[in-house]
């Protein structure tokens, strides 16, 4: 089946109100996820959404739901994942739909997909939320993965439901949203028989899934209600109240044409004859809030808050939208003593529900950051302000160029928001993945936070890449610029997926740093989507026909 023709998504936002594919209730702290597909209602009008699998359009639904259940419902311990659909829960992502998609799109579904999970997971880590899969029918491929996500997986006994991870028999690629990492590095599975069940299309009902740690219990029909219940009052009873009021995460403003998007804090501007973008974040313009009350007044309307969910936003729309930028410029503007008055908020805020809430959402957005396959350089020129949390995002890119001002208007202002607040996949702040294995300039750069560093300074800390004077910087940009974008795409994703993680891994940087790339490589391959591959011709009475050369 060949390619379709490239689709955008139109947005990336979301409101349980227009939900078409879940369904979010609440009873006191416990809250239902249900997922009931509507098959006509995909992305696109060229496949339909058999079986309760999903598409982009379901996963985005989900990461509102998510993030909603997080800033709206702080008093919610517990969520219950089920299906409002007889006999199964999910069958994962639509076949027909990825055959048909394009490579691009595949790639950045999975992703896309992964760090929604990861967020699922965060949410009992970070804000005490527990996720329950209660799968009341068969999980297949992705539906299953869905449930990996989550803290506790039951399986409904009626001899018939069963759980699976069928990509490797039946469609020549692997589970490609975090199943095989999380069989043997989050549930301990043995790899033998994580062998065996991956390559078990039919995959295991309730004796064998128990057996073999695929699921945590089971439950008959009869009592499938009432242990479900019984399971998710367990877990609100062992963990501790919060009786917090949410707050309401509004529509975001964007004002777009074909080669821009400026939201109030961020805009990004396309260059498609030289194939780069220009993601400027700017300062806050009014002063922080003043304490616990004058946070939950000003909402998601906070700069902490609304600035971080608009980059989120802007990344996704880059990584979808956008498949032929090679390269994102990213700048920051403003008063640099405005973002760190901010950060400082925050900071005397810690431990307030809502406060910690923003914090971890700024870590989400700038781990998403970390995950752009697309390569990034910081511009850090007149007018800059990398200050405080901002700095990050300095951190985060592949190379950063700094103007050595000689009038010094142009500094870096690194503070404590750059000493292990935001950490990456990895564990690690991004100053230690920097400086990896190298103490003594580790030590140094955290000795400098809290100053204001001209280019010079920066350069000899190791904290940007090159620091040109003003007679070459204009020079020294261009030509890097130039050469990045000359240079193969498959070939820097690949370099810069290695070089961006350091150190040991563990179940996310196998996700996003292995499984991202396998999954890439695994799609272009003929075994799976040439003309006689295995996801071509799924459904097709054809068996597919295998080059068995094996490296």
């Amino acid at each position: 089946m060949a390619d379709a023709p490239f689709t955008p998504v139109p947005s990336f936002e979301s409101h349980p109100s227009r939900y078409r594919h879940w369904r979010l209730t609440f009873a006191d702290a416990v809250a239902t996820l249900t997922l009931d597909i509507v098959e006509e209602n995909g992305m696109r009008s060229d496949y339909l959404l058999k079986q309760n699998s999903y598409d982009v359009g379901v996963d985005i639904e989900l990461h509102d739901a998510l993030e909603r259940l997080r800033f709206e419902h702080p008093e919610v311990r517990c969520v219950v994942v089920t299906s409002g659909q007889p006999k199964v829960f999910c069958a994962g992502a639509n076949i027909h739909m990825l055959a048909s998609s394009t490579h691009h799109f595949k790639v950045n579904f999975c992703k896309y997909t992964n760090e929604t999970r990861c967020g699922v997971e965060e949410a009992l880590a970070e804000s005490g939320q527990r996720w329950i899969a209660a799968l009341n029918g068969t999980a297949a491929g992705g539906g299953y993965e869905m449930a990996l996500a989550c803290d506790q997986i039951y399986l409904i006994d009626d001899r018939s439901s069963s759980v699976s991870l069928p990509e490797v028999p039946l469609l020549a690629v692997l589970p490609g949203t975090g199943g095989l990492t999380r069989l043997v590095d989050k549930r301990f599975v043995r790899r033998d028989l994580a062998d065996l069940f991956c390559t078990k299309a039919e995959g295991f009902r309730v004796k064998e899934a128990k057996r073999y740690g695929l699921i945590d219990g089971s439950f008959p029909r009869s009592g499938w209600d009432a242990g479900i219940q019984k399971v998710a009052a367990e877990v609100v009873a062992a963990s501790p109240a919060r009786s917090a009021q949410g707050i309401v995460l509004p529509p975001m403003e964007c004002v777009t044409d074909v080669d821009s998007r400026a939201y109030k804090y961020v805009r990004t501007t396309i260059d498609r004859k030289h194939r780069t973008a220009t993601l400027i974040v700017s300062a806050p313009t009014s002063p922080p809030p003043a304490n616990a009350s004058a946070l939950r007044a000003e909402g998601a309307e906070t700069w902490s808050l609304r600035a971080f969910r608009e980059l989120d936003d802007a990344l996704c729309h880059l990584r979808f939208n956008e498949p032929t930028i090679g390269l994102v410029l990213v700048q920051t503007e403003g008063d640099a003593e405005s973002v760190l008055a901010h950060d400082a908020s925050l900071d005397g805020l810690a431990g307030d529900w809502l406060a910690d809430e923003i914090r971890f959402f700024q870590g989400r957005t700038l781990r998403r950051l970390d995950n752009m396959s697309k390569s990034m350089f910081a511009i850090i020129g007149k007018g800059s302000c990398f200050a405080g949390i901002l700095f990050e995002l300095a951190l985060s890119v592949d190379r950063s160029y700094m103007l050595d001002d000689p009038d010094g208007e142009v500094v870096v202002r690194p503070s404590v928001a750059s000493s292990g607040r935001f950490k990456m996949q990895t564990g690690l702040s991004r100053l230690e993945n920097r400086f990896y294995a190298h103490a003594d300039q580790l030590a140094a750069a955290l000795g400098a936070l809290g100053q204001s560093l001209s280019g010079a300074d920066a350069l000899d800390l190791g904290l940007v890449t090159i620091a040109p004077d003003d007679l070459d910087w204009d020079d020294e940009v261009r030509i890097a610029v130039e050469e990045r974008v000359s240079l193969s795409p498959d070939a820097l994703t690949g370099m810069e997926q290695n070089l961006r993680y350091v150190g040991a891994e563990n179940c996310e940087t196998k996700i996003f740093g292995r499984l991202t790339a396998w999954q890439n490589w695994i799609f272009q391959r003929p075994n799976a989507v040439g003309e006689h591959g295995a996801l071509t011709l799924y459904g097709a009475p054809e068996s597919p026909r295998f080059d068995w050369g094996r490296t």
